[in-house]
């Protein structure tokens, strides 16, 4: 049995699946505490506990320490001389024209580093020996400084590590978490191996209390924790690999996904996460899209991380007045706490508010009727900023929409037309609490012919978590090129890859016999600088020369080219081989009308509603109409139908 958690900044997710059943759940989060969501939702869910079950847990406990600068107290050692490269970072500048830009918040005092008088030259020469009196003068300095945790970044540590293990091991009786270069990224380009060791180091100790506060007050599960890859780990090793948590909630939505549209036969999906916080995209042309230079706060991450485009605008974004007069939603969010006022305690203007008072959500079934809303004072709430614009409080809500879908069509061209792709050949797929009442003005704006809903679409993300399976990934920088680089040569460094990761895991008590192993190359023409990922295959170069052509319109096949790394991920199966039906566990519902009044882009309408759970496959509805489930709803705009699938997923079509 598997029950997949997705802890978001405003709903807790719960997708339990049994042998060819499943049930979902959600509650309200609690940001002050997010394992109390947890237990409320487990207990009303399954009351028998959680004993015998295995749990996959998104969490944003890591991303949201390190946004709020609230991580360890780190100490890095580097070697002399390289005290400053994460302060100077990439001659990159994110606003070309700002001559005020303010840099993020370091995590990282630079008191806190220490310059050790070591160094290993490229090839491996000891230029400065590692001597037992240096060691012994850095034991002292950390001793001194005492700090939560250590990362060690030293040079040329992702070839030759033999420096930094002999540190490890001489730190070791400290009793600090050590973070090191070697093992959280050896690969070559000094800033972002050291920024993605301090972050590991820096998110650590969060995580491991988190852990630890998980089993005290949530015994007898097998916990395990989703990473950024779309895998997850063992709980028991999550605090090692911090930063995997990054992006883990929406790794969860974009995997269940692309698991549905390999289901569907879709090869071609545009992922639309939009849930209380945020909006999450993604482009899945046939495989899961990964990507190594993902930036928090300008911070480079290094590891694979699923390519997905994040935007502030979500159902708790806050609409309001700027400087200049005009109406801006986003990216702040009411959140869990206080929330939307149709919540009942917020008092900032919501999109969630702005729909309920077009008539596009129903109050007596959100959440299955577990939770009730105040129509009365969004009105009033929508009617105080109306009067402040000078306009009508339905003119106001129409163009908080707007304003909200702006911003996500601003998101899916990034992921798509940007990148070299016609949008209008994907599927867009979409998911979360608010996705539904947006998705066909989206459509619309971008001349999206085909939209999938999938069943249970509230809950997706929590489901991608459930269907996940353990995974692992090793690196090893090659910087192989000319008569040296050949494909008899890159399969001996596979296999000798392949047997360290299987070495490593099956010392850490992973089960190995049934993991798939893919391997990536990073290349790049001869002195350039920018790499291209393309699969570990036969035709690697012309699978290069092919993607690079399509990505910058050119190529130079006569041109000598570079692998700089070689990448293996180790995947177990997922589970399980087919995506059950899935029942809510909500059991207060009120009857919907058979219709009502709601306000489309054009104004005002009388809308049919259809309970979604009472849909029929291969049923056909006309928009405009709208379908209303306990988690989400969908708004079906005039010039879409919807087909019911025979798995219970909408497919939209205009």
């Amino acid at each position: 049995m598997r029950l997949g958690i997705d802890s978001g900044g405003t709903f807790t997710d719960f997708v339990f699946l049994g042998a060819g059943e499943g049930w979902v759940h959600k509650v309200p989060s609690t940001p002050g505490d997010p394992l109390q969501a947890i237990i409320t939702g487990v207990a009303e869910m399954r009351p028998q506990g959680l004993a015998g079950v295995e749990v996959v847990h998104g969490t944003t406990r890591g991303t949201n320490a390190f946004l709020e600068r609230q991580g360890a107290r780190v100490a890095l050692l580097t070697t002399a001389g390289f005290e400053d490269v994460l302060y100077i970072g990439r001659q990159t500048r994110p606003e070309l024209f700002n001559l005020m830009v303010e840099k993020p918040p370091e995590i990282l005092p630079r008191e806190l580093v220490l310059g050790v008088q070591e160094r290993l030259g490229a090839d491996g020469a000891a230029l400065l020996p590692l001597t037992d009196e240096e060691i012994s003068r850095v034991r002292a300095w950390v001793r001194e400084l005492a700090p939560e945790a250590l990362a060690v970044c030293l040079l040329h540590a992702y070839a030759h590590p033999r420096h930094e293990e002999r540190l490890a091991a001489a730190l070791a009786d400290l009793g600090l978490p050590l973070s090191l270069s070697c093992q959280i990224l050896p690969e070559i380009r000094e800033y972002e191996r050291t920024a993605a060791t301090v972050m590991n180091a820096y998110l650590g100790p969060v995580i491991q209390k988190y852990l630890a506060d998980w089993s005290r007050r949530l015994p007898g599960a097998s916990l395990f924790i989703q990473q950024s890859n779309g895998g997850f780990l063992p709980a028991s090793e999550a605090a090692a690999w911090g930063l995997q948590t990054i992006l883990s909630g929406p790794a969860g939505g974009v995997y269940g996904a692309w698991r549905l549209g390999q289901e569907l036969g879709l090869q071609k999906i545009l992922t639309l996460d939009m849930g209380g916080t945020s909006t999450d995209v993604a482009l899945v042309a046939g495989e899961i899209p990964f990507t190594r230079e993902y930036l928090l706060e300008g911070y480079p991450l290094g590891i694979p991380v699923m390519d997905i485009h994040t935007v502030g605008a979500g159902g708790g974004s806050i609409a309001f007045q700027d400087r200049g007069g005009a109406l801006r939603v986003g990216p702040k969010s009411a959140g869990a706490d206080p929330g939307p006022v149709c919540y009942g305690r917020g008092q900032e203007v919501t999109v969630t508010d702005a729909q309920l008072y077009l008539g596009r959500l129903r109050p007596e079934n959100f959440l299955g009727g577990r939770m009730l809303l105040h129509p009365e004072a969004a009105a009033r709430a929508l009617s105080r900023l109306a009067a402040v614009f000078g306009v009508a409080p339905a003119e106001l809500a129409l163009g908080v929409i707007r304003a909200a879908n702006s911003h996500m069509a601003k998101a899916l061209r990034a992921v798509s037309l940007e990148r070299g792709f016609d949008p209008r050949e994907f599927t867009l797929c979409c998911f979360g609490g608010a996705a539904g009442l947006q998705v066909c003005e989206l459509a619309q704006e971008l001349d999206l012919r085909r939209i999938l809903v999938p069943a249970q679409a509230g809950v997706l993300s929590a489901l991608g978590m459930a269907l996940a399976g353990l995974r692992r990934d090793w690196t090893r920088t090659l910087l192989l090129s000319g008569p040296r680089l050949t494909w008899d040569r890159l399969q001996q460094e596979c296999r000798s890859l392949q047997e360290q990761g299987l070495s490593e895991m099956r010392g850490e008590g992973w089960p190995v016999a049934d993991l798939t192993v893919a391997g990536e190359l990073e290349l790049r023409y001869r002195g350039q600088s920018d790499t291209l990922t393309v699969p570990c295959r036969p035709d690697f170069l012309a699978n290069f020369h092919g993607r690079h052509r399509h990505l910058y319109g050119h190529d130079f096949p006569g041109r000598e080219v570079e692998a700089l790394s070689l990448r293996l991920n180790f995947q177990a199966p997922a589970f399980p081989a087919a995506l059950p039906r899935l029942a809510s566990s909500s059991l207060s519902r009120s009857a919907l009308p058979r219709q009502g009044a709601v306000w489309l882009p054009e104004g005002p309408a009388t809308l049919p509603f259809y309970d979604r759970g009472e849909l029929q496959a291969g049923e056909v509805l006309a928009g405009p109409a709208l379908v209303v489930e306990d988690h989400a709803s969908l708004l079906i705009l005039p010039g879409f139908q919807a087909e019911v699938l025979p798995q219970g997923h909408l497919l939209l079509s205009r």
